[in-house]
């Protein structure tokens, strides 16, 4: 899969908290946990809310591993 590079800003308390969770090991890096994270916003936005049972690293996995099969093409996506 080819990766586009973009540049975010974000509060320093935001990093600090990406930052625990990559050294907690949920993680390998901040650029994996960004990602996941507009995975799920994405997944949510097409199928509604994932629900919470309590292992999130699983249903992260989950979505991650859903979401790289699939290809979208938000461009033809009509968010609220």
């Amino acid at each position: 899969m080819e990766m586009a590079v973009t540049q975010v800003r974000l509060p320093e308390g935001l990093i600090t908290e990406i930052g625990k969770l990559v050294d907690k090991g949920f993680y390998t890096n901040k650029s994996d946990v960004i990602r996941d994270a507009i995975r799920k916003l994405v997944l949510e936005k097409q199928i509604g809310s994932i629900p919470n049972t309590g292992d999130s690293v699983k249903e992260i996995r989950k979505i991650r591993k859903k979401l790289l099969r699939e290809k979208f093409n938000l461009s033809k996506q009509q968010f609220p």
